[in-house]
């Protein structure tokens, strides 16, 4: 049971809360009428907006259209206007324009060809639109006039700003020197910078909206005449500078600028004179000869214009290479890329004929030479024909993209040398075998043959060309002329192109061929000469200097390739024809050898037949020694070890014997005037043979 008090407390408490509760109920029913209101008032709003939009939009649409529309017809009138400004403006070109293109591009290349461009516009407008129009022949008398004036400009610039190549240029840039350069690039500036841009936009006009290829021939008949120019300049500086100093080769200039390049002295790229200054030092040391006939013309006297013009041939083809590659770098950029190929072919061709023309003629000499025998004038061909060879290469690969007729003449020249090469030296061999026994053409003294000379100069010559000579043997096939098997490993599938081993060992059969056949010839012309000790004295010299030539040089290498015994066999010979001149003393020391001296006994009066003996004998000594000594001192031996040898051997038998004789019957009684047969001691015997074969004594 609650007590009364604390249900009266919870009752008052109930109260309280349900009277908050009412006062909240009412403020929410008071909250819901007025946003009730709220919306009402809201919805009444907007109603009237909407009401109102739509009465604007009524109202604008009309105008924005009209609006619209006026905005349309204003473009289409200003579009209108300006189509007619353009269609008038053609109509003004020609007067535009004209004055512009009377004066030419000169100096305004820029402005002349945007005023090209208006015209070239206005033709294309009025062909289109008006091609009956009188303003079509005139834009396009004004387009052609302009065009002309441009191709002449082009031919203006090419020809005052293309010059030739200066000598000095050409020999810096073909002289191989790396330490300096003739331009950054390597290449020659044939034409300014500024003057190049021009003739490049002017090119390019022409090809492009021209529609003109003239230019192109224009472009090659100048360029090949500069580039031809330049070669024949170069030719000529050579023949100057060796008629005033000798150096034809130097680029050396007085006053030179400092921006000019120069280089060392080119190199001479293949000298002949190797082997005749190596006959100068033999000359010095005896070994050479005196003048002796034969119908070789002697390789000493070759013209040094022979060394001039093969100097002047060879540095031209390799100026022929280098500026055509310039040539063709400059063409590159003017001429279009499938015009290049054509229009570099055109070119090149007189230059290239040039130097066609003049190997040519170097090889219708050579065939002359050959006839004439004159086997010093056919050398040229080797150094000329080995250039041609190292340079081909190059050549190919400038020629590259020309036509087969230009390809082929490098080629074909090479060829018409090897053969005139291959020619002169079976020609030169057969010579040295067939050269005439003409007796007032020996030399007196039986010293070293003139034949002999002319041929180991002529072999020594060949050493610096010794792939060179046995390239010219095997194009020959002289492989079945010599007997020599031709194995395929020493063939490439070039028919030409043989190996280094399989040329060398052509090359010494060759030379030994010609030594053979020297040989041969030497003794036959040995039997010219009625005293068998002359003709000994004779083949003696030209055996020795033949082989001391070997032996200083490297011919005796060479010869050994195929020869092993060769220098045994020289050898063989020189002693034998020393032997065989000592018997030309027999006839003085058989008067006084002991085998033929009468025996008699000392103390023993001596008979009359026997002091008659005795006379004899010395007085045979006597004429015989005096005939020879004054015969035989007229006589050569210009090897002084030789010399030296023949004379203290002959000396030391004759020493010897008559020394013995002169012991045994020096005091024999056998006459009253004994001063009149012992005339000479044995030292003066001695010393009359030391005086042999000196023609200054």
């Amino acid at each position: 049971m609650i007590p009364p008090q604390e249900a009266s407390a919870r009752r008052r408490e109930i109260e309280d809360k349900l009277k908050k509760e009412e006062e909240t109920l009412s403020f929410i029913r008071d909250s819901l009428e007025k946003s009730d209101q709220l919306t009402k008032n809201m919805v009444s709003i907007l109603s009237s907006f909407e009401s109102r939009l739509m009465k604007l939009e009524n109202s604008i649409i009309p105008v924005h259209k009209q609006t619209e529309n006026l905005q349309r017809l204003q473009e289409n009138v200003e579009k209108t206007l300006s189509c007619l400004d353009h269609v008038i403006s053609y109509y003004h070109v020609a007067s535009d324009t004209e004055k512009v293109i009377r004066e030419g591009p000169t100096g305004r290349l820029e402005e002349y060809l945007g005023s090209m461009a208006k015209i070239q516009k206005a033709v294309e407008y009025f062909q289109d639109n008006s091609p009956d129009s009188p303003e079509l022949n005139k834009v396009k008398l004004l387009f052609e006039r302009g065009k002309e004036s441009l191709g002449s400009e082009f031919r203006s610039l090419m020809t005052r700003h293309s010059k030739v190549v200066s000598p000095v240029l050409i020999l810096d840039l073909i002289s191989g020197d790396d330490e300096l350069e003739v331009q950054e690039e390597g290449t020659l500036e044939h034409l300014p910078e500024s003057v190049l841009q021009d003739v490049v936009r002017i090119s390019r006009w022409l090809v492009e909206y021209g529609r003109n290829q003239d230019f192109m021939n224009v472009y090659y008949q100048i360029r090949s005449s500069q580039l031809d120019r330049s070669i024949k300049g170069l030719k000529e500086h050579f023949r100057k500078s060796s008629s005033s100093s000798g150096v034809p080769y130097s680029p050396a200039i007085p006053n030179k600028r400092k921006d000019t390049p120069t280089k060392k002295p080119v190199k001479r790229p293949g000298t002949i004179r190797k082997a005749q200054n190596l006959l100068k030092q033999y000359s010095q040391h005896g070994l050479d000869g005196k003048k002796g006939g034969s119908n070789l013309i002697p390789l000493e006297g070759r013209d040094d214009m022979l060394d001039v013009e093969t100097d002047a041939y060879i540095h031209c083809v390799s100026a022929f290479v280098k500026l055509a590659q310039s040539e063709y770098q400059l063409l590159m950029d003017i001429i279009p890329e499938h015009h290049q190929k054509r229009t570099f072919d055109s070119l090149i061709q007189d230059a290239l004929d040039g130097l066609m023309l003049e190997g040519e003629n170097i090889v219708s000499a050579a065939r002359k030479a050959i006839i004439r025998h004159d086997f010093s004038t056919v050398l040229t061909v080797f150094p000329i024909l080995r250039h041609l060879k190292q340079t081909k290469p190059e050549f190919d690969q400038v020629l590259q993209g020309t036509a087969a007729s230009t390809k082929n003449k490098l080629p074909g020249l090479i060829t018409s040398m090897e053969t005139i090469g291959a020619k002169a030296l079976e020609d030169f061999a057969d010579n040295i075998k067939n050269d005439p026994d003409k007796e007032y053409n020996m030399p007196k003294d039986g010293t070293v043959h003139e034949l002999t000379s002319n041929a180991i100069l002529f072999l020594q010559q060949l050493l610096d060309f010794q792939e060179t000579a046995g390239a010219m043997l095997a194009s020959q096939v002289l492989g079945d002329t010599y007997n020599i098997p031709l194995d395929p490993r020493e063939t490439s599938s070039s028919a030409t192109s043989y190996s280094s081993e399989f040329s060398k060992r052509l090359l010494s059969t060759y030379i030994c061929k010609v030594l053979g056949n020297l040989q041969l010839n030497l003794l036959s012309k040995s039997k010219v000469y009625e005293d068998p000790a002359l003709s000994a004295i004779f083949l003696h010299n030209n055996y020795n200097y033949i082989l001391k030539s070997l032996e200083k040089s490297e011919l005796i290498q060479l010869v050994a390739v195929t020869q092993k015994t060769a220098e045994r066999s020289y050898r063989e010979h020189i002693e034998q024809q020393i032997q065989t001149y000592q018997r030309s003393w027999l006839k003085v020391t058989d008067y006084i050898a002991e085998k033929n001296l009468p025996v008699f006994q000392p103390g023993v009066k001596l008979r009359d037949k026997e002091r008659q003996m005795i006379k004899e004998r010395f007085k045979g000594f006597n004429d015989g020694l005096e005939e020879l000594c004054k015969i035989q001192k007229a006589w050569a031996i210009p090897d002084t070890e030789q010399r030296d040898k023949i004379r203290q051997a002959q000396k030391n038998i004759v020493k010897e014997t008559y020394g013995a004789f002169l012991h045994r019957y020096g005091s024999v009684p056998f006459t009253k005037n004994p001063e009149k047969y012992i005339k000479y001691r044995v030292e003066q015997v001695g010393d009359m043979i030391d005086r042999l074969f000196d023609t200054s004594a």
